[in-house]
């Protein structure tokens, strides 16, 4: 019934062909539904609604608690106009339109300023296609005793749909595929406590990238269809004005209130400041810088520290995506001294997060504090080509901070990559889907938190890590510094360039140029022996006393490496690093440092040794290389046997072309 409906409704659409572009049908029958929509539910109410609201003008008392209290509505209209009565003023249908749409209580005006009517009205009425647009949508009938707010519910999402299959460029923009968010709710709810089956159960469900509002409302049917008597409350926040007018709508015609979702940044404008939530799901952009907002998030992070939201490190600014992580776990709700609380959430994110940035760099600090808190519980990679706008590699990150004891102090990969449908008809660049059968093996693998390592001839789809698996030390491996002393023209001109001989008198330049030159047929293979003889020279050609820093610049610039050198020393007899010999190593947390140096290391340069000053901590989850599956070549034979082959059947063809 519900895509009878829809269909109906968007074949409306053919009365705007000429004037507007197919991608751009959507603009106008999204708002003109739900404007509908809205206008059968207050039909019954109508003439009570004005005359009370009369009363009130005079009384000046604030109409907007009273109304909706008195009429059990969580929003009002108080204009003289509804559909039936716009249709009998074609002239004027332009201006009552506006006015029936700015005379509705606030919560609902500002889902069509989202929506840009004004502007819309305005062109319709242009191209004189207004009026024709609202009498077709005042013959549709929404009224709730023919249209159950479920029913409706599922008119409006393949609406969205269908605008975002005319409009795939977009699409991803603000559209998640509704088979990866059911997959992120099973997920979600698959450890779910005992109270949600209970009568009465509030649950708060939170999404700060809101889009058109379908994780949200996923997850608000995904509660209610395990227990018909719980009451989610949903919050959210979207950035983009008609993503959230849609969100708004969605949640209109589906009787959900809509007081808690907000228009602006979350980044900069955190609309629940100080709040927690039971459940939050997100997809936040993929790799969209966040510059318009770094001065506000750094900010933040230099003077709340650990006290804000991201404490924890700040990413490149290139992707902002893990911002959006760590804003989801500050609004976690904490867990009780009793082990009751604590929040789930889900996150699909690109495969950037998982890797980018190295020890010490903002990425791995963030993903350190979160799996050192053992905050990370699940990834869950996805199949390609499953978003409207992009065919990447995608993850679902499941984070808990109050895990079940059996799932403490690990992390569980699941390998959904082959898990999928093919579509019959691509959308943009979703080529593939899940099917409920992919759904369910991954929700099982999940709950049952399978470790299987796999074999040459299976692979393994789920694997169980502990969490320091993901940790590494980035030591610093140094070597000794070992310098031999030649002198010719192109070295006296690079030490003549240097910013610390440039900027001496000219006469002590001079000097420098003359010392070097006399020393030009000499060879040291000792820098003390070399600064001795130098300093000499300098004394001779007029320059009695260089400084540290010029004779540093003198013999660093002119010495160039030999393993015939001796190594150069500090004043405490200890050997000075090589900065060009200087190498790194990441050694796993769960491997002493001594050994493996002694291991991999030694064997290959002798005189190396860890600069244990610059050891650093990083992690990172290289999610393909745990699955990663060698598979050997083909035999010679083989091959050779399929090469002689094609060369007959080549040979047999060119005879049908001689012939």
């Amino acid at each position: 019934m519900s895509t009878t409906n829809a269909n109906l409704i968007w074949n409306i659409a053919e009365k705007l062909r000429g004037p507007f572009q197919p991608n751009q049908y959507g603009d106008v029958i999204l708002p003109f539904a739900i404007l509908r929509r809205l206008d059968c539910i207050l039909e019954s109410t109508k003439d009570e609604v004005l005359t009370e609201y009369k009363k009130l003008a005079k009384s000046k008392v604030d109409p907007d608690i009273v109304l909706k209290t008195k009429f059990k509505q969580p929003f009002y209209n108080t204009s003289r106009w509804d559909f039936r009565a716009l249709t009998s003023d074609a002239e004027g249908v332009a201006d009552n339109l506006i006015d029936y749409i700015e005379r509705f209580s606030p919560n609902i005006r500002d889902v069509f300023e989202g929506f840009g009517m004004e502007d819309l009205i305005e062109r319709l009425s242009k191209s004189d296609r207004l009026y024709l647009i609202v009498k077709e949508f005042a013959a549709v009938d929404l009224h709730p005793k023919s249209v159950s707010g479920y029913e409706m519910g599922l008119i409006f999402e393949e609406l969205i749909r269908k605008f975002a299959e005319s409009n795939n460029a977009a699409a991803g923009d603000h559209f998640t595929p509704r088979e990866v968010i059911a997959l992120m709710v099973d997920v979600l709810f698959a450890t779910a406590d005992d109270a949600l089956t209970k009568p009465g159960t509030v649950r708060t469900i939170y999404d700060p990238a809101a889009g058109t509002g379908g994780m949200l409302s996923t997850a608000y049917d995904h509660l209610l269809g395990m227990n018909h008597k719980a009451r989610p409350v949903l919050y959210g926040q979207e950035i983009n004005s008609r993503s959230y007018a849609m969100c708004k709508s969605d949640m209109i015609i589906k009787g959900q209130d809509v007081d808690n979702i907000y228009l602006g940044d979350t980044l900069t404008d955190d609309n629940f400041r100080g709040r927690h939530f039971d459940y939050l799901l997100s997809n936040p952009p993929f790799g969209v810088d966040w510059k318009t907002q770094q001065r506000a998030v750094d900010e933040e992070h230099r003077v709340r520290g650990f006290a804000g939201r991201f404490g924890p490190g700040l990413p490149r600014v290139s992707d902002g995506s893990l911002l959006f992580l760590l804003h989801l776990i500050s609004k976690m709700e904490p867990v009780k001294q009793n082990g009751d609380g604590g929040s789930r959430l889900a996150i699909v994110l690109n495969g950037s997060p998982l890797f980018t940035g190295g020890a010490g760099s903002g990425e791995s600090n963030i993903r350190k504090w979160i799996i050192e808190n053992d905050l990370l519980d699940t990834i869950i990679a996805l199949p390609t080509d499953m978003f409207y706008n992009t065919g990447i590699s995608t993850y679902i990150w499941i984070l808990d901070n109050n895990k079940p004891t059996e799932r403490q102090g690990t992390v569980q990969l699941i390998n959904g990559a082959d898990m999928f449908g093919k579509m019959r008809k691509s959308l943009g660049s979703k080529r593939k889907y899940l099917r409920d059968e992919d759904i369910q093996q991954i929700v099982q693998l999940y709950a049952e938190h399978i470790d299987d390592p796999g074999s040459d001839e299976r692979a393994s789809v789920s694997k169980v890590f502990a969490n320091d698996d993901f940790g590494y030390r980035t030591i610093t491996v140094e070597r000794p510094l070992q310098l031999v002393f030649r002198i010719d023209d192109t070295k006296i001109d690079a030490v003549l360039a240097t910013k610390v001989v440039s900027k001496l008198a000219d006469d002590e330049q001079e000097a420098i140029r003359k010392s070097l030159t006399y020393l030009a047929d000499w060879e040291w293979s000792n820098r003390d022996a070399f600064i001795t003889d130098l300093k000499g020279a300098l004394r001779d050609n007029g320059f009695g006393k260089p400084g540290a820093a010029i004779l540093k610049t003198v013999w660093s610039t002119i010495g160039e490496h030999s393993d015939a050198g001796d190594v150069i020393t500090d004043r405490h007899g200890n050997p000075e690093p090589d900065s060009a010999l200087r190498d790194t190593e990441n050694v796993p947390l769960s491997e002493d440092v001594d050994e493996y140096f002694e291991r991999e290391v030694l064997p290959h340069v002798p005189d190396a040794w860890i600069d244990h000053d610059k050891t650093k901590i990083g992690y990172e989850i290289p999610f393909t290389r745990h699955f990663y599956r060698y598979v050997p070549p083909r035999p010679l034979e083989e091959i050779q046997k399929d090469l002689r082959q094609l060369v007959g059947e080549i040979q047999e063809m060119l005879k049908d072309v001689g012939a």
